[in-house]
């Protein structure tokens, strides 16, 4: 039997793992993960970001060694490590998942399959979410979608025979990979094992006013999933989570009968986190479908809309959350913190940069992609364009980060938390610090120009210039006929759900 070599890119576990259950199968195999240079300079990528990867690296290699294997890490370009490995030790063929990412690793991924055809090696990709290569068309997607999370999930192996003196680079701290050391100090740990805790706890206990929960800073750090970062890399599947959510949705029907309406309210919150299982491949299909929207408006008739009116210093107080806006800043500074903000808070960040700030969405998506620990790239790019209203096929939302302070966090709680200037100030003005009395500034301590910023744009002004212009665009005759050709790729083709006539 020949070596087989697993590469372990963003599907850091040993449950349903499909690429790992098939090389054990077919001959010993070495379990490699590459630390990238190419990926780790990016401008996406983050030193917290390492420290999830090395907990989740820690953790696939004691789970690999309880079925007699362990895990070999190397550093370089993939095609280059693959080579050297050939040449020292011979395999036969090179197994991993299907992934749809940056055009750096879409680059890579061309160069190592060039590799494996000059060298004779058989690459293996096998597709790892509800997402199609080659799609021909959007119908029927979501009938796909869902016979791909019906499917068993792999097998994990009992036993996997491991080549001996190969070779570990070992788990890399930072300074090991040129990199500076994290600034984050309230970030998820990562993990197989720890991602299998928190859906359970999820689940079990956390899901129930999900719906109600996920909006509100105050909530959402308990109300969330909060499995978007283990989902991002691969330390659980989107299979194994849609599986257990549908369990556990049946779960609490056959217990209805106790408590009938606590059972409703708890099913109805786990369908519609269910959605967004679905939303997430439906994001990343896109990606998968057209690369370019990386970088380029998925509507064309979009283009040059805000690129010629970059304003710098509005984009640094945006990044460092000094706006004076105390939601939008509070909010930053929590991802400076932790890495994770909840979807509500990160559409108001995106539209408020966009709108209210007129800033184009390339930089300030790459900016969040560093900041998110959960960055996934289909997702992410896409997401940012729909909230910056270039995708022509969405509705246009422009958030009010000052109603959101009244609808989500009235009493000030979070913001005074990522803001202690705002600690002493009255709920009455939590929402528009700036319109204090002078006399009460000085009696909170919070002088507005001096302890924290004054808005850096008047927010009812440029709501109104934002809205007459992107809606001047989205109703040209050229975006029309742009939207229908977007929608025609990427558009879903679920019909939304009718309410019943009374």
């Amino acid at each position: 039997m020949h070596n087989q070599v697993v590469w372990f890119k963003r599907d850091l576990r040993v449950e349903d793992h499909a690429p790992l259950y098939q090389a054990s199968k077919a001959g010993p195999c070495i379990c490699l993960y590459v630390y990238e240079p190419e990926l780790l300079a990016s401008a996406e990528f983050d030193p917290s970001h390492l420290v999830f990867i090395n907990q989740s690296l820690e953790d696939l290699d004691k789970r690999l060694t309880q079925i007699g294997s362990r895990l070999t890490t190397m550093v370089g370009n993939p095609s280059e490590v693959f080579d050297k490995l050939y040449e020292e030790v011979g395999f036969d063929a090179l197994w991993s998942h299907q992934e749809t990412g940056s055009a750096i690793t879409y680059q890579r991924d061309l160069r190592v399959a060039v590799w494996a055809k000059t060298r004779g090696v058989k690459w293996n990709q096998i597709q790892q979410h509800g997402v199609f290569r080659a799609l021909s068309t959007r119908d029927g997607w979501a009938n796909k979608w869902l016979l791909q999370m019906k499917m068993a999930t792999a097998t994990t192996p009992t036993h996997v025979n491991t080549p001996t003196l190969i070779p570990s680079k070992g788990i890399l701290p930072y300074s090991s990979l040129g990199l500076p050391k994290s600034t984050k100090t309230h970030v998820q740990p990562g993990g197989e094992t720890q991602a299998q805790t928190v859906l359970e706890s999820f689940l079990k206990s956390r899901s129930e006013n999900y719906r109600t929960a996920m909006s509100s800073p105050l909530t959402a750090w308990e109300g969330c999933s909060r499995l978007s970062a283990h989902i991002a890399w691969g330390n659980v599947s989107v299979r194994q989570v849609y599986q257990s959510t549908r369990a556990r949705i049946e779960e609490i029907k056959n217990q209805s009968s106790e408590r009938p309406t606590q059972a409703r309210s708890w099913a109805a919150s786990l369908h519609a986190f269910e959605q967004r299982l679905r939303w997430h491949c439906h994001f990343i299909q896109k990606l998968e479908d057209e690369p370019e929207l990386e970088f380029n408006n998925l509507n064309r008739a979009y283009d040059g809309l805000r690129e010629n009116e970059f304003d710098e210093l509005h984009f640094r107080a945006w990044c460092a959350g000094q706006t004076g806006y105390p939601l939008v800043d509070a909010c930053m500074r929590a991802l400076h913190e932790g890495g994770w903000i909840n979807f509500r808070m990160r559409a108001m960040l995106v539209s408020f940069a966009s709108y209210q700030l007129w800033l184009h969405w390339r930089s300030t998506a790459v900016f969040l992609a560093q900041h998110f620990l959960d960055f996934e790239p289909g997702i992410h790019f896409s997401q940012v364009q729909m909230q910056s209203g270039v995708t022509g096929i969405n509705a246009i939302r422009i958030y009010s980060p000052i109603k959101q302070v009244y609808d989500q966090d009235p009493e000030g709680v979070f913001i005074k938390r990522y803001c202690p200037e705002l600690a002493r100030v009255p709920p009455q003005y939590i929402a528009e610090p700036q319109k204090m009395p002078t006399h009460v500034q000085r009696e909170v301590g919070c002088i507005i120009g001096q302890h924290y910023p004054a808005p850096i744009v008047e927010h009812a002004r440029a709501y109104r210039q934002a809205r007459s212009r992107i809606y001047a665009v989205k109703g040209s005759k050229e975006a029309r006929a742009e939207a229908h050709k977007v929608y025609q790729k990427h558009g879903s083709r679920r019909k939304p759900t009718r309410r019943l006539s009374k």
